[in-house]
C-alpha cells in the first residue's frame, strides 16, 4: 500500500530527499505523499526509506491505497517505464 504523511509531521524535508520515485512533495502545513508513485521503496530498498528517516514517526500506511507486493512491484516497473 502507499504511504501517507500525518498530522504530526514538522516539515523537516528529510523524507523528501530520499524518496527515490519523487512521490513526497512540500505543502502546507505538512508534506503530501502522491499514492500514484509510493512503492514503498520496492524495487530499491528492503523497507520504506522515508520512514527510516522520519524523526517524528508521522509516516504511515494509507488505509485508502491498499496494495500487494506484487502491485508495487508492477508500479514501480511502470514508473521504471516513465523515465
Amino acid at each position: 500500500m502507499a504511504l501517507l504523511i500525518n498530522d504530526e509531521c514538522i516539515a523537516c524535508d528529510a523524507c523528501r530527499e530520499e524518496c527515490p520515485n519523487d512521490a513526497i512533495e512540500e505543502n502546507d502545513p505538512i508534506y503530501i505523499i502522491d499514492p500514484d508513485r509510493c512503492t514503498e521503496c520496492v524495487g530499491y530498498y528492503d523497507d520504506p526509506s522515508c520512514i527510516a528517516v522520519c524523526p517524528v514517526d508521522c509516516i504511515v500506511p494509507d488505509p485508502d491505497n491498499i496494495e500487494t507486493i506484487d502491485e508495487l512491484k508492477f508500479k514501480f516497473q511502470q514508473l521504471q517505464d516513465e523515465e
